[in-house]
């Protein structure tokens, strides 16, 4: 997140308190509209963090076709 924040404060010119501002309500409206059992996933990519998805990504796969 530390790259995307300093992208909003050299292309948009934001400090870094709003830059901060932006990715949290980006990150919360995203998570919104994620089930509440993926919105840790989020969360953990936030954090720079590879969040053991198990067989998450099997059935993900399989609703497209995968």
């Amino acid at each position: 997140m530390e790259e995307l924040k300093k992208q909003l404060m050299e292309k948009l010119g934001l400090d870094e308190g709003v830059s901060q501002q932006a990715i949290d309500m980006v990150l919360g409206f995203v998570k919104d509209k994620l089930p509440e059992n993926v919105q840790g996933f989020v969360d953990a990519a936030a954090n720079g963090e590879m969040p053991d998805s198990g067989d998450l990504l099997d059935k993900a796969k399989g609703l497209f076709g995968g």
